[in-house]
């Protein structure tokens, strides 16, 4: 795709949708050339000795070349596939190496939605400049946020915006797989999961598993709720709270015997748990039929 910029104007609908584009663009900047290009307007332009503070938040994708990277609280070196992360009213600056040059893609964005992905966010909250390789994901999503805002067709905002949240999402899967790309206890957690899949309507003794597993429980009990988002004690329950509802509803057995079949205590326990998860009783789902 060729270098474009476009800086476009949010509706009030866009606006209220809670996640909007303000810019998005491609440029290339040579080696031995002045950083940024003028032909930016005011408030985007910058002046690298002064650096600048945005109303919105970015995301620039660096797919070539390298630099540097700097706000009030640290400095980082910017190689190819990096992502800088910019933040609203975060006073920055970066630039390319006047030998290398580089090759960006950004969008700069704004919204009540935005703050939530970005500075709420456990995985992405601080982080200003992350590597994460040259991904295809990343680059087509970009590719089609720019489609998107060069034809402007009715909508286009709004389809953007979950093409933005798409590449949140890719960036905190990038940031959560390097704590186990090629470590044993990535197969570990697989095992495991693998283990309480299999055994769903038997009583798991999880301190048990990860012995037999020669890891520690409080560590193992760490890097799997980070790999899963769940304790491996509620990615037990869960589990058994989905084979309930497929038992509830194809089968004729009762709410009792369910219950005691997936290893509850007692059916009141099972019965508040399964409210709790669902939104229903196990009787008000089996009667919804």
């Amino acid at each position: 795709m060729k270098d474009f910029f476009k800086y476009l104007t949010p509706s009030e609908e866009d606006i209220n949708w809670g996640l909007y584009l303000n810019v998005a663009g491609k440029s290339t900047a040579p080696s031995n050339k002045t950083y940024p290009s003028k032909e930016h307007p005011t408030g985007y332009y910058f002046d690298y000795r002064k650096g600048r503070t945005l109303p919105e938040f970015q995301i620039n994708y660096i797919t070539e070349g390298q630099g540097s990277y700097e706000n009030k609280n640290e400095q980082k070196i910017i190689k190819t596939g990096s992502l800088i992360i910019v933040r609203n009213d975060q006073w920055h600056r970066y630039r390319p190496n006047i030998r290398s040059g580089w090759t960006e893609n950004y969008i700069g964005f704004n919204g009540k939605l935005a703050a939530h992905f970005l500075e709420i966010n456990k995985v992405l909250q601080g982080e200003s400049v992350i590597f994460c390789g040259i991904h295809e994901e990343l680059i087509d999503t970009y590719y089609k946020i720019f489609t998107l805002v060069q034809e402007e067709k009715p909508g286009f905002q709004q389809i953007a915006s979950g093409l933005i949240i798409k590449m949140i999402g890719y960036i905190v899967a990038f940031q959560k797989q390097k704590l186990f790309t090629g470590k044993s206890i990535e197969k570990s957690i697989e095992h495991a999961k693998f283990h309480i899949r299999e055994n769903v309507e038997k009583s798991i003794d999880i301190e048990k598993l990860a012995n037999e597993l020669n890891i520690g429980y409080s560590y193992f009990r760490k890097m799997f709720k980070t790999y899963t988002g769940l304790s491996p004690h509620q990615y037990c329950l869960d589990l058994k709270i989905m084979r309930a509802k497929e038992l509830l509803l194809t089968s004729n057995q009762s709410i009792k015997e369910i219950a005691y079949q997936l290893g509850f205590e007692s059916i009141h326990y099972f019965s508040r748990f399964f409210k709790q998860k669902t939104g229903l009783s196990p009787s008000e789902l089996r009667k919804s039929l």
